[in-house]
C-alpha cells in the first residue's frame, strides 16, 4: 500500500482517506489549507493511486479497504487519530469505526456514502427493494465510462470520458478545479479496471434491471447485499462524527444520477417499474436517520451542509473545510 505522509510524527494525528475513482492525491488542495504541524497520513486504497491492485472480495463489504486502512492506526504513536472519509471512503472509514472504536479520536464523513450502501434499497431503514439487491454492485457501472476509464482517456470526445465525469458530477462547478485539474484527473486514472477491482462482476436478475451484485470488485463492495454500517448506532465507544455535504451534490443525494432508480425515473433506463416497485435510494436521509440513531444511543453528530456546492467540498470549500477539520482535530486534543 502506498501512503502519503506529511508532517512531525508527533503532530496531531489525521487519517484521510479518499473515495472511489480516485487516490491519495485527491486530498492536495485540501491538505495546502492544514497547519504544517499536523501528522497527515493519507494511503491509497487497494487498486488505486501507487498501491497494488490487490482483489477486492465484496463478500466481506468494505472490510477489505478498512483492513488495509487499519494497519495505518498503529502508525500515531499511540495516539489515535481523526479520521476523514470522502465519498466510498465515508463507508470505509465507518467500517473502520466499527471494528476499531478505541482507535479512532473523531470521524469527518465528507460526502459519504449511505450506511446502507449505494443503490437497491426503498427507505430510511435500508429496506431492499428486490429479493436479490438488483441494479446494485458492477453491473450498475457505465460500460463507457469503464471502458475510458480503462484506457487513460484524457480527453472530452465521449460524454462517458473520465474528464467530462469529474467535471460534471465530482463537483457542482468545474472551475473549482482550477489549477489541479490535472492533477485530480490523474487521480481519477489511476483507478485499476477489471472484475477483482473497478467496477467488479455481476450477476442476471429476474427483476429490473435485470442486473445484479457480484462478489468482486468495487461497486459490489457498496451493494446493499454485503454492506450495513448501521451498527455505528450501537458501538459501546462512540467518537464524534461531523458529516460534511453539499446541496448540489449529483452522487450522493436522494435523486443521485449514478443510482439507477432515478435513471429509471428520469427515463434514462428503459422499463423502470415505478415508484412503488422500485423508488429511488433515500441516501442522504438514511445517513441523517442512522447519525440520529447513534445520537440518540449516546454519541454526537453534527451535519454542515454548503450551498452551491457538489461532492467534494474539500476541493469546493477547502478553507471553510480546513477551519472544520481545525475544529474536529483542537476538540479530539483537548479530549484526549
Amino acid at each position: 500500500m502506498h501512503v502519503t505522509t506529511r508532517g512531525p510524527i508527533d503532530g496531531p494525528p489525521v487519517l484521510l482517506i479518499h473515495g472511489n475513482c480516485s487516490s491519495s492525491g485527491y486530498w492536495e488542495p485540501l491538505i495546502r489549507h492544514l497547519p504544517s504541524g499536523w501528522r497527515i497520513v493519507a494511503p491509497d486504497l487497494r487498486g488505486y493511486g501507487a498501491s497494488e491492485a490487490l482483489p477486492v472480495d465484496a463478500t466481506r463489504g468494505l472490510r477489505d479497504f478498512a483492513d488495509d486502512v487499519a494497519g495505518l492506526l498503529d502508525s500515531f504513536g499511540g495516539a489515535r487519530p481523526v479520521v476523514v472519509g470522502h465519498s466510498l471512503g465515508g463507508g470505509v472509514a465507518m467500517q473502520l469505526l466499527l471494528d476499531h472504536p478505541d482507535s479512532i479520536a473523531a470521524l469527518v464523513l465528507e460526502s459519504p456514502v449511505s450506511p446502507y450502501g449505494f443503490g437497491g434499497t426503498r427507505d430510511l431503514d435500508g429496506t431492499p427493494t428486490t429479493p436479490d439487491f438488483a441494479g446494485t454492485g458492477g453491473g450498475s457501472a457505465n460500460p463507457d465510462f469503464v471502458r475510458l476509464l480503462a484506457a487513460k482517456d484524457r480527453g472530452t470526445g465521449e460524454q462517458a470520458s473520465p474528464r467530462n465525469v469529474m467535471r460534471a458530477f465530482y463537483v457542482a462547478a468545474p472551475e473549482s478545479f482550477g489549477a489541479d485539474e490535472e492533477l485530480l484527473l490523474d487521480t481519477m486514472l489511476s483507478t485499476a479496471t477489471g472484475e477483482d477491482n473497478y467496477p467488479g462482476d455481476a450477476s442476471a436478475s429476474e427483476h429490473w434491471p435485470n442486473a445484479g451484485p457480484g462478489t468482486r470488485g468495487v461497486l459490489n463492495t457498496l451493494s446493499p447485499r454485503w454492506v450495513n454500517l448501521s451498527g455505528i448506532v450501537d458501538l459501546p465507544v462512540k467518537p464524534p462524527i461531523t458529516w460534511i455535504r453539499g446541496d448540489k451534490d449529483a452522487i450522493v443525494s436522494d435523486a443521485s444520477f449514478f443510482d439507477l432508480a432515478q435513471l429509471g425515473k428520469l427515463g434514462l433506463v428503459p422499463g423502470w417499474p415505478g415508484d412503488e416497485a422500485c423508488p429511488p435510494q433515500p441516501m442522504v436521509g438514511q445517513t441523517r436517520a442512522v447519525l440520529q440513531r447513534y445520537e440518540r444511543n449516546g454519541g454526537t453528530f453534527r451535519e454542515i451542509v454548503y450551498d452551491d456546492c457538489g461532492h467534494s467540498p474539500h476541493i469546493e470549500r477547502p478553507a471553510e473545510f480546513a477551519a472544520v477539520l481545525k475544529e474536529v482535530v483542537g476538540a479530539a486534543r483537548v479530549r484526549q
